[in-house]
């Protein structure tokens, strides 16, 4: 990965992370895994795992190979763990899509009173805050494509470079100053990406299946009394 462009522009594409057979012993696992507890969501536009990696533990030695423990040394370093886990599937023909945001909030196992943190939401039995800007810098976003992904299934859009502007607000004169580019990853390719950057993703329009695992990675230790919920 070249690490210069990477923190001017907040996002990198890496192919063939995984193999071919490694993707479908993946989404073999997925597939097979009772889908009936609370963690799982299912719509017409949407099926989501979160809590992925601790309600199907058995594709953690599928998904930690060496070529993807390689890019995270390499990446991150080895002083981060995953602490948020996140499997996304839209189906064929999806409607749905995602406007243009920053990724502010980290899952964490209660709601605790600090300086700092807020505003706090509850979805089940997670609790997410937005916490210092700080915390948000530490984290790596690092996306498994288990799909080919391009424009016509809702593929990531992002605008390069606004994760370096910190915490703001999209605007449509962002488009001006910072251009939009598709995130195009075939099917065993990882995206590695900054929180901060401002994203988004279209509806389906191809009829084409478009699964992805959402990894995030931090080095950082929470305050006391506060700690991340979905720490491996």
């Amino acid at each position: 990965m070249n690490a210069d462009n990477f923190r001017i522009n907040g996002y990198t594409i890496l192919p063939d992370i995984f193999t071919s057979a490694e993707i479908q012993a993946i989404a073999n696992c997925i597939e097979t895994t009772d889908s009936s507890g609370p963690a799982f969501r299912r719509t017409n536009d949407l099926f989501a795992i979160r809590h992925f990696l601790r309600v199907i533990p058995a594709v953690q030695p599928l998904i930690f190979t060496s070529a993807l423990n390689s890019l995270l040394a390499q990446t991150i370093g080895p002083d981060h763990c995953c602490v948020k886990s996140i499997y996304f599937d839209k189906p064929p023909g999806s409607n749905w899509f995602v406007a243009w945001h920053q990724d502010l909030t980290i899952a964490v196992n209660r709601k605790f009173s600090l300086p700092g943190f807020g505003p706090w939401t509850v979805k089940g039995d997670q609790y997410a805050v937005q916490p210092p800007v700080g915390i948000l810098q530490s984290i790596y976003t690092i996306r498994i494509h288990l799909d080919d992904t391009d424009e016509s299934n809702g593929a990531l859009r992002v605008l390069p470079g606004t994760h370096l502007r910190g915490i703001e607000r999209f605007s449509p004169e962002l488009l001006d100053s910072h251009p939009c580019e598709p995130c195009c990853v075939p099917r065993g390719g990882v995206m590695v990406m900054r929180p901060l950057l401002q994203h988004a993703s279209s509806r389906s329009t191809a009829g084409k299946r478009r699964r992805v695992i959402h990894l995030e990675f931090s080095n950082v230790q929470l305050p006391p009394g506060l700690s991340w919920s979905e720490q491996l």
